[in-house]
């Protein structure tokens, strides 16, 4: 059986399998089965994957350019991951030194910063947009803190879509029960993430791109593709700011702290320009995996 040359990485948790896109891996979805599987996937500090990273890197490009595809544990293919981007970017950055990267995702190029406190990378304009986030055609315009399957929802594309409900406390709330009704809801034709936020107070410890951050928000996401709650979103937690901030629950462009499970991230949505994530990318390990045949 033939093995491939591979790496895992973590962004708050959310981990994924990195790959050269020339491997001669035939069945990616088949690959990304076998070693995503939370039970018996690759190891490390959770065994399995949120997803695999096909990369094809140009390093003569200026800045350099990396191709992203990034292949879920359903075999599906995802738009875009923030979390995702910023891992590429790292790999980017340790296989030739550079500091600027350019991400070229399905959803469109995205600029990243490699610093030694954190990778930036700029995610696009949110969108409420029915055509963009999709909606369904009879949805009647864009969907704002409207009851869905039990949920109260706001639809926004961020890369991809994501359907965010504002609650009291995200930990009381069973999301393996609550959000497959909403990701699979007649409105959502290609499905949606659910994001759950609860807005906090922000400690005395200070996040790293965002001092006297006014506002701080907890964060739960169920993901489409993974099917099941991941340790952190990237996208989720930009859509949990622009929907704050469309919702009339925000009023600042400044820095706000998100907080998954598994970490912080700092997100920045302005009125004039794209949003950005940062956060902290960490280096596993190196391995090689066998192709399912």
């Amino acid at each position: 059986m033939t093995a491939v040359a591979a790496e895992k990485y973590h962004g708050t948790e959310n981990d994924f399998i990195v790959v050269a896109a020339d491997a001669p891996v035939a069945d990616r979805a088949a690959f990304a089965r076998t070693h995503c599987d939370r039970e018996t996937g690759v190891g490390g500090e959770r065994t399995g994957a949120d997803g695999v990273l096909f990369l094809d890197l140009d390093p003569s490009a200026s800045p350099v350019r990396v191709t992203m595809t990034l292949v879920q544990p359903d075999g599906s293919i995802a738009e875009m991951c923030g979390n995702g981007a910023r891992i590429t970017a790292t790999w980017a950055a340790r296989e030739t030194g550079a500091r600027e990267v350019i991400v070229e995702t399905p959803a469109g190029d995205r600029h990243a910063v490699v610093r030694n406190e954190g990778v930036t990378v700029e995610m696009g304009r949110p969108s409420f947009e029915p055509a963009d986030v999709p909606l369904a055609r009879d949805a009647g315009g864009p969907l704002i803190d409207t009851p869905i399957e039990g949920l109260t929802v706001t639809a926004v594309n961020t890369g991809v879509p994501h359907a965010v409900a504002f609650v009291d406390d995200v930990d009381a709330v069973d999301l393996t029960a609550v959000a497959p009704p909403v990701r699979h809801a007649a409105i959502f034709p290609e499905g949606a993430n659910v994001t759950l936020a609860t807005r906090v107070d922000l400690d005395d410890d200070a996040v790293e791109g965002a001092p006297g951050a006014p506002e701080a928000y907890r964060q739960r996401t169920y993901e489409r593709g993974v099917e099941g709650e991941t340790l952190a979103c990237g996208t989720g937690a930009v859509a949990v700011v622009a929907a704050a901030r469309r919702t009339g629950r925000l009023d600042t462009e400044g820095p706000v702290r998100v907080s998954p499970p598994g970490g912080d991230l700092v997100i920045v949505v302005p009125d004039d320009g794209p949003a950005t994530l940062t956060g902290p990318v960490e280096r596993e390990f190196a391995t090689e995996l066998e192709v399912p045949e």
